[in-house]
């Protein structure tokens, strides 16, 4: 055979190949398009067979505005449409309805006409629906009136709406309220009163409040009340007063189920109202650091699953928690508490100050446990876990952080701990070694932007499930140091044997001296 015979032949097989692989994707192209159809008449199927389900309740005529529309009323949504006369020369146009859902609506009341200083009776207007509007992450309260100056009528409107309010079954009737009074500016009643109160009194809501008096009042508090008369327990407060009420729950679910030592998942959900300096878990589980926006969540029955941390030392529980901080942490709160009787900003600056002035690594043992797969059995039992394998570094550690929630705060946008989620079953592990002064400003600073906090040598991350924390070096340099002497970087903190290490526990300082167990749960 000749060349050009040849070369025929190879550029026929060419173009055979890529006819065939033009084939190929053509045939994916119609076998996605197949399941995209697919995917949308089940989902078409799914709304036709959910609109026949949702039956219309009621149908009446209301005032929206200046206009009358067609009110529509199902089992889960309201929705109206706008009555246009009909006229020769109009022309025919298709009106978007208005929809309520009534998962947003939390209280529904009879608007009536009253006088100056009248406190009840009147001539009736219609009905208002009470709901809450997402503008981001916030909640904001709305209002929608239903005009309609008929008694009979508003009021088999106001007394369906409220049955099918009521028949929520997720959604409080009876809540437990602490308030600390002291925390950050002392705005906490204030708070409650002001943008709270106002919305439980409008949803219906019954409160018993206990305002504590000392640290750990909600503790033995929790362990006299009767728990199956409440539908839930709220807090109004900072990190720490959380951290308290959170603790008490589980010991009380412990006592309750005889398990004192395995950690016990509450009977009663807790709702968390931030009036703290940080408010780190509210803004973690809410994504937004508003009162009012919590306050609704509360009343529309709004569940999640936020997972916390178990610290132990030598075999004895020291608190329950969601985040610690060792080292640099630790040191900046203690040297902060010894300064109350300054502002809490100012206090926060000057110990975050003074402690890198005198910054210098703690010599530690740290070990930890990987966090398990998503596939396997999260009810395995925790003795097993020493069948798996420790991973234990020596060294010396600036900071040693342990988060089961990603800690949202203004400071941190991402969070401190951003690549952990609020239910995974684990926890972050972040380890920053010993390294200069400057570099380590550099870590911090990177926390008020979007990522980059990690991409230092001297950082290291973990997802783990226990971390068990042993300082080596018994001691630290006392408050009196010197400047010069506070220069030295590599030389780890000297405490006296006997001495306690500061560690901040939610925004609370705990005193530990020995080797530190934490667990996830």
């Amino acid at each position: 055979m000749s060349e050009p015979e040849e070369e025929f032949d190879e550029e026929q097989s060419d173009s055979v190949k890529t006819k065939k692989k033009e084939k190929r994707s053509a045939r994916k192209m119609k076998k996605k398009e197949k399941e995209k159809r697919k995917e949308k008449q089940v989902e078409e199927e799914g709304e036709e067979e959910e609109e026949h389900s949702d039956c219309v309740v009621l149908r009446g005529i209301f005032q929206l505005g200046k206009k009358s529309h067609d009110v529509l009323l199902t089992q889960t949504r309201l929705t109206w449409i706008p009555i246009i006369p009909e006229t020769p020369t109009a022309e025919a146009c298709a009106l978007q309805p208005g929809v309520l859902l009534l998962r947003d609506v939390f209280a529904v009341k009879v608007k009536r006409r009253r006088a100056v200083g009248q406190e009840s009776g009147g001539p009736v207007l219609g009905v208002a629906l009470f709901c809450c509007r997402r503008r981001g992450k916030r909640l904001e309260e709305d209002t929608l009136h239903l005009h309609n100056a008929s008694a009979e009528h508003t009021q088999t409107w106001y007394t369906t709406l409220k049955e099918l309010l009521t028949g929520s079954s997720s959604r409080p009737k009876y809540l437990k309220v602490f308030i600390n009074p002291s925390s950050h500016k002392k705005e906490a009643v204030h708070i409650y009163r002001e943008h709270v109160a106002p919305l439980f009194r409008m949803a219906d809501v019954r409160t018993d409040i206990t305002v504590t008096e000392w640290k750990g009042h909600a503790l033995s508090v929790m362990k006299e009340c009767k728990l199956d008369e409440y539908d839930g327990v709220v807090c109004i407060g900072g990190d720490g007063s959380v951290a308290e009420v959170c603790h008490a729950m589980v010991l009380r679910a412990q006592l309750d189920a005889n398990s004192p030592e395995k950690p016990v998942k509450p009977v009663l959900p807790l709702g968390i109202i931030p009036a703290g300096s940080t408010d780190v878990v509210s803004c973690s589980v809410h994504g937004v650091r508003d009162p009012v926006t919590a306050a609704l969540h509360i009343v529309l029955g709004h569940l999640l699953q936020v997972d916390m941390c178990s610290f132990s030392s030598l075999g004895q529980l020291v608190c329950f928690g969601f985040s610690a901080m060792f080292g640099f942490g630790g040191r900046s709160l203690a040297r902060a508490e010894k300064k109350r009787w300054m502002p809490s900003s100012r206090r926060r600056e000057y110990a975050v100050v003074k402690t890198l002035a005198r910054l210098r690594p703690d010599d530690c043992l740290l070990s930890f446990l990987p966090a398990k797969n998503s596939n396997s059995d999260p009810d395995q039992d925790p003795e097993l876990e020493g069948e798996e394998t420790w991973t234990t570094n020596q060294g010396l550690y600036l900071s040693i952080s342990i988060m089961s929630i990603p800690c949202l705060s203004q400071h941190a946008p991402q969070g401190l701990a951003p690549n952990t989620s609020l239910a995974n079953g684990s926890a972050a592990l972040i380890a920053v070694g010993n390294t200069s002064r400057s570099e380590f400003i550099k870590h911090l600073k990177r926390y008020n932007s979007s990522s980059g906090q990690f991409s230092f040598s001297f950082v290291e991350t973990h997802t783990v499930s226990a971390v068990r924390i042993c300082p080596r070096s018994l001691i630290g340099c006392s408050e009196e140091e010197s400047e010069e002497e506070a220069e030295s970087k590599t030389t780890p903190i000297i405490h006296m044997e006997g001495a306690a290490f500061p560690w901040n526990i939610d925004g609370e300082l705990v005193e530990i001296a020995n080797e530190v167990l934490i667990r996830t749960s």
